[in-house]
């Protein structure tokens, strides 16, 4: 296996996938971005160009670095273009079985010294590997949002990952200045298996009536040290995701303190996402 990556791919370019694309480019590796919805990719494009002329205008970064990046990065208008690719990322929606289809799809597409990466946040690396025939070349990386500025990745193995792989994931996250923190491929991993039970308890204490949101939240800014309380927490990472998880956790541990709370399911329901939607437990612009 190839153990100087340069060329990477994304796919997905949601708010996930472009984040990932951008400092991908940052850190001086040729990225190519693909999403099914040429608009979303072209939205994405500007979004990365609109963040990084704000890191200029902040003089966080230099003229030149904007421009590297964005001279390193392009788009595919299809999956067959990931085919010089050596390591894919995904980071589409948190459905398995559509993960699973993409995966197939890839595993046909790519070089067989390719890895495949995931950016699920709850669902099992082992399970999404088997479904390729080179499980011991993929790898769970689970970035933070927003990508840019969060520094952590959790880096999951699943039960076929060779040591190898193990070793070129670290390696390009820690080029990409991200800190990578090693989880075991249980359901949630560690930060979600953490964050979500608290973030559930706060829609139940909202739900309940216990306080309202904005004293939900400042009590646990204040009280608990946290820069940002639960519920607007999940607003920023859509709630349709954290319910995505919770049932994860909760159909795969089978423990009730999984259990999302039903209020959460109706604001799915109404279509309630949170910030991208512009209304979640608060409105937005």
């Amino acid at each position: 296996m190839e153990k100087d990556i340069s060329r990477i791919g994304v796919v997905g370019a949601g708010q996930m996938g472009h984040g990932i694309a951008q400092v991908t480019a940052m850190s001086g590796f040729e990225v190519t971005l693909y999403d099914r919805d040429s608009d979303a990719v072209a939205a994405a494009m500007d979004s990365i160009e609109s963040s990084l002329d704000k890191l200029v205008s902040k003089e966080k970064i230099d003229p030149d670095v904007r421009d590297g990046a964005l001279d390193r990065l392009d788009t595919a208008e299809e999956l067959t273009e990931f085919s010089d690719r050596q390591l894919v990322i995904e980071a589409i929606v948190e459905d398995e079985e559509i993960k699973l289809d993409l995966f197939r799809r890839l595993d046909e597409i790519v070089g067989d010294d390719a890895i495949l990466a995931s950016n699920t946040s709850s669902i099992s690396i082992t399970r999404l590997a088997a479904a390729t025939s080179r499980p011991d070349k993929f790898m769970g990386m689970h970035f933070m949002n927003p990508v840019p500025i969060m520094r952590l990745v959790e880096l999951i193995e699943g039960l076929a990952t060779s040591e190898q792989t193990s070793r070129i994931v670290e390696d390009i996250t820690e080029k990409m200045g991200k800190a990578p923190v090693f989880s075991q491929d249980s359901p949630g991993f560690l930060v979600n298996r953490i964050l979500m039970p608290m973030i559930n308890e706060a829609i139940f204490a909202y739900h309940e009536g216990i306080g309202s949101a904005g004293d939900i939240d400042a009590a646990m800014k204040l009280g608990t040290n946290q820069p940002m309380g639960p519920l607007t927490l999940a607003d920023f990472i859509g709630l349709d995701t954290c319910l995505s998880i919770l049932e994860v956790l909760h159909d795969n541990l089978g423990d009730p303190k999984y259990r999302p709370c039903p209020l959460l399911r109706n604001y799915v329901d109404a279509g309630w996402l949170g910030k991208k939607t512009g209304r979640g437990f608060y409105t937005y612009e």
